[in-house]
């Protein structure tokens, strides 16, 4: 059995993102860190209003917090996973998990990595997920109304970024077509190239912080292959920001990899999903289909014997 652990990225924080770490004093330490980067405590966060948690400079470091929390309660009873895969910013908390970065300078670099990605574009701009048309259909129409493809899940799962009036205009001409359209609670158009003025910013940053070579491999989003060196993750983790993600390709890169067991940290099961319509196959859950980290134990366990 090889294991293959997913880092979830932004629009899956929930009000009960951190129940199932509660009484697990490895995730709590990695919670009270968070708080001096956050300025405010994690757990008041996820408690107040909904809308702070999608905030940008929230969001990407309490997304990077939970994971490593997560992962530092579970690794010390899981075996050494294969390779990691994260899907856009969770793809910068797999390296925290692979020990690549001290929690601290990650949450760190994913405040900054958000600020930066805010500063690139001024106008309102936005995510939009779109499903039921092949891609070379939706990047046609994606030419004709100025917004491209920022994220690939499947031959007919794309996410489309751009302008906020533009994605109204696509969202209307793939409707019509018979596609089915959502809007991702995300304000930012990333991985498309209304990010590019982040992209030299976020790569001094990783230059100045203590980056490490991951010691597990890290699949880089654009295009699936696994990072192993310092060199390599600064340039796949700052050009994703204004380039396209292709998390199929990722998807087919753990069985690549030779993964036959596949977990996600949470805070949901987006992942899980997409994996398990593209290759049904493959044994795959959520931690946040759990109700305490010892059931996440408890199935993995069951796939090891």
């Amino acid at each position: 059995m090889a294991l293959g652990i997913l880092c979830p990225g932004q629009g899956s924080q929930n009000p009960g993102m951190l129940d199932v770490l509660k009484g697990e004093p490895a995730a709590q330490d990695i919670l009270d860190a968070a708080g001096s980067v956050l300025g405010s405590d994690p757990r008041q966060l996820v408690a107040g209003p909904p809308q702070n948690l999608h905030r940008n400079v929230i969001a990407q470091p309490l997304l990077c917090a939970v994971q490593v929390a997560t992962w530092v309660a579970l690794r010390g009873d899981l075996p050494r996973p294969r390779v990691f895969a994260g899907y856009s910013v969770g793809e910068l908390a797999a390296y925290g998990c692979a020990d690549a970065l001290e929690v601290d300078k990650l949450l760190e670099a994913a405040r900054l990595r958000a600020a930066s990605m805010e500063r690139a574009c001024a106008e309102s701009s936005g995510l939009l997920a779109v499903r039921g048309l092949i891609r070379p259909r939706i990047e046609t129409l994606c030419r004709s109304h100025g917004v491209e493809v920022a994220i690939v899940n499947d031959h007919d799962r794309v996410v489309v970024g751009g302008l906020c009036e533009a994605l109204d205009a696509f969202e209307h001409a793939v409707t019509t077509l018979g596609a089915s359209v959502t809007r991702l609670p995300v304000g930012i158009a990333s991985h498309t190239s209304l990010m590019a003025p982040a992209v030299e910013e976020f790569a001094r940053t990783l230059a100045a912080s203590d980056l490490r070579d991951p010691t597990i491999p890290i699949l880089a989003g654009i295009d699936g292959h696994p990072v192993h060196t310092r060199e390599r993750a600064m340039s796949t983790l700052s050009r994703q920001i204004a380039q396209t993600v292709d998390w199929a390709s990722c998807i087919d890169g753990l069985s690549e990899m030779g993964c036959t067991l596949l977990l996600e940290l949470g805070p949901c099961n987006g992942l899980s999903r997409m994996v398990r319509d593209r290759r049904p196959d493959l044994p795959v859950r959520s931690v946040s289909e759990f109700r305490s980290l010892t059931g996440v134990l408890a199935w993995v366990g069951r796939h090891i014997h």
